[in-house]
């Protein structure tokens, strides 16, 4: 699930930014609004969540995890939004 119109933002504790350019384009991930490492894929965030402690069950639930510019499959700089 991508950001929304909506006035109301999801209270998850796992933040993925967009996609940063780099070799190989990666994304930010943000625990509890503390910088906690990089992804460069939907593995990686699971990886970085269980290490923090969390379980995620969905990554389409926007309780658990907040995309930030761009879904789950948005990986490289230009896909999509």
């Amino acid at each position: 699930m991508t950001e929304s119109a909506s006035p109301y933002l999801a209270a998850a504790r796992i933040i993925v930014l967009g996609v940063q350019h780099g070799d190989p384009p990666f994304r930010i991930v943000e625990v509890d609004g503390e910088f906690v490492g990089t992804a460069r894929s939907m593995t990686d965030v699971l990886l970085i969540a269980t290490a923090a402690g969390i379980t995620v069950h969905d990554l389409d639930d926007p309780d658990e995890v907040h995309w930030v510019g761009g879904g789950k499959f948005h990986w490289r700089p230009g896909e999509g939004s």
